[in-house]
C-alpha cells in the first residue's frame, strides 16, 4: 500500500509545483521541457537495463511513442496553465474523470463487458465536467472561456493518452515494458520541447534562466515517480488493478481539492463541490 500512497503524493505534488511556478515566476513551458529530460534520465536509470535491440523489431510501438510523446508535453503544458488559472483541485478532477474515455474505448476495442455501473460512471464523469466548468454570466471574466477550454481539452486529451497507453500495453508493445516505453515517451517529449524551445531562443521569444532549469528538475522527479509508484502499486497482489486505479484517482482528487482550498485559498462554489463528489463516485463506478 505504501506504493499507492507514494503515487498519490507525487501526482498531487505535480499540481502544487505548477501553482508555485506562477508564484516564483518560473517559465512553465521551459520547466516542462527540462522536466521531461529529467524524467527520461530517471526512467532509463531505473529501466535502461531492460532495453534490447530486438525491441526495435518487435511490436508496432514506435509510431505510438512519438504521438504519446507529443501528447505528454502538450497536455502537461495545458495542465500547468489550468492549475494556475483554474486551480489544482478542478484541474485534478478533470484529468482523473477522463478515465471515462479509455473505459468506453475498451468496450469497443477489446470487447470488454459493459455493466450498468460503467454506463452510469461514464455519464457521471460528463456531468461532473459540466458542473465543474459551469459559470454563470455574472461569474465570467475576460479569459474565462479560454480557461474552461483548457479543462475540456485536458479531459479529452488525457482520455486519448490513457487509451493509447492501454493499446500499446495490450497490442503494440511486444516485449517492451510499459515502464520503459513511458521513459522513451518522456525522452521524445523532451526532444520535441527542446526543438521548440531552441527556436524560441533564436527568435528571442524566450530567455534562458537557471530557475527554469531548477523548476524542471523539481517537476521531473515527481513526474516520473508518480507513474513508477503507480505501476508498483498495481503489482500488489491483494488488490485488483481496478481497485488500485480507483483508490489512486480518488486519492489524488481529494488531496488536490483539500490542498487547493487550504494552501491556495481556491474559490470553491457549491456546483464545483457537487461536481467533485459526482466525479469521485463516477471514478469508483468506472473501476468496479
Amino acid at each position: 500500500m505504501i506504493y499507492l500512497f507514494l503515487s498519490i503524493f507525487f501526482s498531487t505534488i505535480i499540481l502544487v509545483i505548477f501553482r508555485m511556478f506562477k508564484r516564483y515566476g518560473v517559465n512553465t513551458f521551459q520547466a516542462i521541457v527540462y522536466n521531461y529530460i529529467i524524467a527520461f534520465v530517471v526512467g532509463f536509470g531505473l529501466y535502461g537495463n531492460e532495453w534490447k535491440s530486438e525491441h526495435l523489431q518487435q511490436g508496432t510501438w514506435i509510431p505510438y511513442a512519438f504521438v504519446i510523446g507529443a501528447l505528454f508535453i502538450g497536455l502537461f503544458l495545458l495542465m500547468g496553465k489550468s492549475s494556475q488559472e483554474n486551480g489544482i483541485g478542478i484541474t485534478s478532477v478533470t484529468v482523473k474523470m477522463s478515465l471515462a474515455i479509455p473505459v468506453t474505448m475498451a468496450i469497443f476495442l477489446y470487447d470488454e463487458s459493459i455493466y450498468l455501473s460503467k454506463i452510469i460512471g461514464i455519464i457521471g464523469a460528463l456531468i461532473g465536467v459540466y458542473l465543474i466548468t459551469f459559470q454563470k454570466k455574472s461569474q465570467r471574466k475576460k479569459g474565462a472561456p479560454g480557461n474552461v477550454l483548457f479543462l475540456i481539452i485536458l479531459f479529452f486529451g488525457s482520455g486519448a493518452l490513457d487509451t493509447l497507453l492501454n493499446y500499446v500495453e495490450r497490442v503494440a508493445s511486444g516485449d517492451l515494458s510499459l515502464a520503459l516505453f513511458s521513459a522513451i515517451g518522456f525522452g521524445i517529449a523532451g526532444v520535441i520541447g527542446l526543438i521548440v524551445l531552441f527556436g524560441a531562443f533564436l527568435m528571442k521569444k524566450q530567455q534562458f534562466h537557471l530557475k527554469n532549469v531548477i523548476g524542471g528538475v523539481v517537476l521531473g522527479v515527481p513526474n516520473f515517480f508518480s507513474i513508477y509508484f503507480l505501476m508498483m502499486a498495481v503489482r500488489y497482489p491483494h488488490l485488483d488493478d481496478s481497485i488500485t486505479y480507483a483508490l489512486n484517482n480518488v486519492g489524488i482528487v481529494m488531496a488536490s481539492f483539500l490542498i487547493g482550498i487550504m494552501a491556495f485559498k481556491e474559490n470553491i462554489t457549491p456546483l464545483k463541490i457537487i461536481g467533485g463528489i459526482v466525479a469521485i463516485v463516477a471514478i469508483l463506478l468506472l473501476t468496479v
